[in-house]
């Protein structure tokens, strides 16, 4: 547990210029804290059915206490990072690869009231600009990049760039 969290502090230390040590980034960064507690919710909600309340207590209070909604069914990840936090939304089906970079109002959002797989999936390596908005089952390929503001609704190739409303290749 510990060495995961090392290993969460040193990723965000890499992908933020303004963290200026481990202290400063244990102790101030909420989207870390989120993660963090994701993992436990997460933990109680693949337990069974007995503990998906408390998952679900558990990761209401991290988002009162942080502004990042995590369901704690959703699968995240080694060393994801949230840079800034506030308003990210991460539905029940989404899934998330490891070294993946977002920063505050992404949205991982469903489009079916169907209980199927209706939240993204988010490769490894990939960076969600500010605000962006993924929709559906999707696939954000490895190491691919979402402009901010962007709403993706189709896939997005490994690699591959992609801005605007609706959001189109650029590179």
């Amino acid at each position: 547990m510990f060495g995961r969290m090392r290993e969460d502090i040193r990723a965000m230390r890499e992908r933020d210029p303004a963290a200026t040590g481990w202290l400063e980034v244990l102790l101030c960064y909420p989207g870390l804290h989120a993660i963090w507690a994701h993992r436990l919710a997460h933990r109680c909600w693949s337990h069974g059915t007995s503990c998906r309340l408390l998952a679900r207590l558990c990761s209401h209070l991290v988002r009162w206490l942080t502004g990042i909604e995590i369901h704690p069914a959703a699968e995240i990840g080694r060393r994801v990072t949230i840079d800034h936090g506030m308003g990210v939304v991460i539905g029940e089906t989404a899934e998330i690869g490891d070294d993946v970079h977002m920063y505050h109002g992404v949205t991982l959002g469903g489009d079916t009231n169907e209980p199927v797989k209706r939240h993204p999936t988010v490769e490894t390596g990939a960076q969600l600009g500010a605000n962006a908005t993924l929709l559906g089952d999707i696939t954000i390929g490895a190491d691919a990049a979402v402009g901010a503001g962007s709403v993706v609704t189709s896939d997005v190739e490994p690699g591959a760039t992609v801005v605007g409303v609706p959001a189109e290749r650029v590179d």
